[in-house]
């Protein structure tokens, strides 16, 4: 039987489905990111790219840690990446970098990421295969 955030189960963090998902919202972010302003190439479109990145990086770091704390840690700090992430989509929008469209379609990719990413990191906080700090 496959338990969810276990390594054993998995080869790598690209098995994971939070870390797609939020591989697909990183590719989007870099997408809409070319429309936004070039004054903004320092600013608001290298904030937003960062802030998306950190989340499946910092999911791809957490993975190959061994202490459920460790991963958990990761987790957490991917988690606080994508809440930035969020403000920014707002902020895109409300300064009318983005239209509608592409604000439902951010908005549909990162909640898709957040619902993943934060059933792997409960899935790591009730695992009793992982080993404990």
């Amino acid at each position: 039987m496959e338990v969810k955030g276990d390594n054993r189960y998995s080869r790598s963090f690209k098995d994971l489905d939070c870390w797609k998902k939020t591989h697909e919202f990183v590719k989007a972010v870099y997408q809409v990111t070319k429309l936004f302003p070039e004054e903004e190439r320092y600013g608001l479109t290298s904030q937003f790219r960062r802030a998306a990145v950190s989340i499946a990086a910092n999911i791809c770091e957490g993975y190959r840690k061994i202490s459920r704390a460790d991963k958990l840690r990761f987790m957490n700090i991917a988690q606080g990446s994508l809440e930035e992430c969020r403000y920014y989509i707002i902020l895109a929008y409300d300064i009318e970098y983005i239209n509608q469209k592409i604000y439902d379609h951010l908005e549909f990719l990162i909640n898709g990421a957040s619902w993943k990413l934060n059933g792997y990191a409960e899935s790591i906080s009730l695992n009793k295969g992982i080993i404990d700090e």
